[in-house]
């Protein structure tokens, strides 16, 4: 028998019961969204102000986007990649144009395609540098969040992240965020054994943390130097999110490999991708690296239109505008609760300062209660990432209800 879910205490006590305790979302069931908004099971209506974790870019069911879905629905959706489709080539060809790479491996989640890099790096480091097959390593940075592969947790600094999961894979070097003299001291030291450097151009699970203008051409022009690959994780950050397609275009950095996921898709769908060129693609053979579902026709057609979705409506000009606006004035808010304002574009976080034994969470909660929707991470940090076609009328309206809340304790 199929329950039908008719409160919102109905579907939180069933996952309780029914499904891993591996999350601790904010209590508020959704049933529907459409633009900016979301809405409850009881139908009260919320401002999305964390869009799926930037998966959202183009707003909740899109129309264009589901019209894709739709028409391909009804044609083909998995062929597995035994076979050519109709569609794989016409995507591979957009999304490599769209980006400015000659190569396309497109794969499914945000971590897919970072163990793909990865991958694709290591293999690059033992058959074009020449290093030892088993002396390959990669650098990386702390407060990273890449994924949950045992891979990608090795990374990790964070012990909720890598506790109790060993043992844990060799070759990461791990290094401090926004720190080039390190980089380079460990390219110096290490250079010849590293394949790779893997960064997020702005650290989004780790609070927003935004690093120093400079950080990612110095970063990249070192790599470069050390004969080592620069590999963006565009997973939050890509599609039009910090007010440019790629964050990495605020320093005209173009990565040796690109990670994208999340708004490729609009949401619609789990779709993701790596960009590079032949020289580091074409190292991986038939049968070598795939994905079942990697690539598939229903994919193809809805990251068509996502990708069509962000140009059309401009959504990078509009990131960076009303980005400009959000911080602005969440900072005129007198309330010594807010104790910094950091972003880039629609990507944004504040950093809560504890009152009366109220934190973030208590503020997430009382904001959920005005009907705006945000998570807090790493206790004290609240990120703001609205779906970036929310008008400026509506981001007012709900930086508003943001303020009420702050200065309701």
């Amino acid at each position: 028998m199929i329950e039908k879910i008719t409160s919102s205490e109905q579907a939180m006590k069933m996952e309780a019961q029914y499904g891993a305790h591996n999350y601790h979302p904010l209590p508020v069931v959704l049933k529907k969204g459409q633009g900016a908004y979301v809405w409850d099971v009881e139908g009260k209506q919320y401002f999305d102000f964390l869009s799926a974790y930037s998966a959202v870019n183009q707003g909740h069911c899109h129309p264009k986007i589901v019209a894709a879905l739709k028409e391909q629905s009804d044609v083909l959706t998995l062929t597995s990649r035994a076979f050519y489709n109709d569609c794989l080539g016409t995507y591979e060809k957009y999304v490599t144009e769209y980006f400015g790479y000659q190569k396309v491996l497109p794969m499914n989640t945000g971590a897919e395609a970072d163990e793909t890099a990865l991958k694709l790096a290591r293999r690059w480091g033992v058959v074009k540098k020449g290093i030892p097959n088993d002396e390959v390593k990669i650098i990386c940075c702390e407060g990273n969040f890449h994924g949950r592969t045992i891979t990608i947790i090795t990374m990790s600094n964070d012990p909720d992240s890598y506790a109790n999961y060993g043992p844990l894979t060799p070759g990461f070097i791990r290094i401090p965020y926004n720190d080039t003299a390190e980089l380079e001291k460990v390219l110096k030291a290490e250079g010849s054994k590293i394949a790779a450097f893997l960064v997020e151009p702005i650290q989004g699970e780790a609070g927003v943390y935004v690093p120093d203008d400079g950080y990612l051409k110095k970063a990249y022009d070192l790599c470069k130097a050390h004969n080592v690959l620069f590999i963006a994780d565009e997973v939050q950050t890509g599609i039009a999110r910090t007010g440019k397609l790629l964050a990495c275009d605020h320093e005209n950095v173009r990565p040796d490999i690109l990670i994208l996921g999340k708004a490729l898709s609009g949401g619609v769908l789990p779709i993701s991708a790596v960009l590079a060129d032949d020289d580091i693609m074409l190292t991986i053979k038939p049968g070598e690296h795939g994905s079942t579902f990697g690539g598939f026709p229903l994919a193809c057609k809805v990251a068509i239109a996502a990708l069509e979705v962000v140009k059309e409506e401009n959504l990078a000009q509009k990131a960076e505008h009303l980005g400009n606006i959000f911080r602005q004035r969440i900072r005129a808010i007198q309330s010594d609760m807010i104790k910094l304002v950091r972003g880039k574009g629609l990507l944004n976080a504040v950093v809560i300062k504890q009152k009366d034994g109220k934190e973030a969470w208590d503020v997430c909660l009382k904001m959920r209660d005005f009907g705006v929707l945000a998570k807090p991470t790493h206790g004290d940090i609240i990120r703001f990432a609205p779906p970036l076609v929310i008008t400026e009328e509506q981001l007012l309206e709900a930086c508003a209800l943001i303020e009420k809340a702050i200065l309701s304790f």
